[in-house]
């Protein structure tokens, strides 16, 4: 384990702000996961694809600010 996966996981127990927005950004990947499945997107799948996209970066600056801080 590096030791960035070792701070991950120990923010995982230790910091429930980061525990909080790992779970969204993972429950937002499944949601575009499950969209970029489909054989035939909407144009109203494209948007919510983008929607999902952006959400996704906000959590990841949220967690590498978190991580910076305990670095």
């Amino acid at each position: 384990m590096t030791r960035e996966e070792e701070l991950i996981a120990r923010l995982m127990v230790e910091d429930e702000e980061f525990k909080k927005i790992k779970k969204a950004h993972a429950e937002l990947s499944s949601q575009l996961d499950e969209l970029e499945k489909k054989p035939y997107l909407t144009p109203q799948d494209e948007m919510e694809i983008k929607i999902i996209k952006k959400k996704k970066l906000a959590y990841k600056d949220e967690m590498e600010k978190i991580l910076r801080k305990h670095r």
